[in-house]
């Protein structure tokens, strides 16, 4: 089940050298989240993050959307979700709308329900899987 999941370190590597901006749903502007973690390292490591919260204005510096369908044409690679389990589908088809290629469920957000339906849409999808982690292992540590 669920055989479609990245999760081949070379997959994932490639994953994340050929993305450049990656909106984060559920970004909040609180620095004892996880999310805000995860984004702030992933914005110094040099992609651009597009913060999606409708509670917030701007996080890290980046002005905040309130939902993806506001990111329609604006060529996002990868969605990366932190919402609770039972709020995440719906995203799956806000980021197929907006061409979204991956869609990466952080740790402990995914659902199986969430997974098959972005790779129906076409997604390449990642799950309970930490972006930062990864990019620290598999990235991080070829660069000079």
């Amino acid at each position: 089940m669920l055989e479609f999941l990245v999760r081949d370190d070379g997959r994932l590597k490639e994953i994340l050298g050929a993305a450049r901006t990656i909106a984060v749903v559920g970004l909040s502007s609180d620095p004892m989240r996880p999310s805000h973690d995860v984004a702030a390292y992933l914005k110094g490591a040099g992609y651009r993050i597009i913060p999606v919260n409708p509670n917030e204005t701007e996080v890290l510096g980046e002005k905040a959307v309130a939902s993806l369908a506001e990111l329609r044409g604006r060529g996002v690679d990868v969605v990366e979700v932190f919402r609770r389990p039972v709020d995440v589908l719906p995203h799956v088809d806000e980021a197929a709308a907006i061409g979204a290629k991956v869609f990466w469920m952080q740790d402990g957000t995914g659902t199986p329900a969430a997974a098959e339906r972005a790779h129906a849409a076409g997604m390449t999808v990642v799950m309970d899987r930490c972006m930062l982690r990864d990019h620290m292992r598999l990235v991080r540590r070829d660069m000079p």
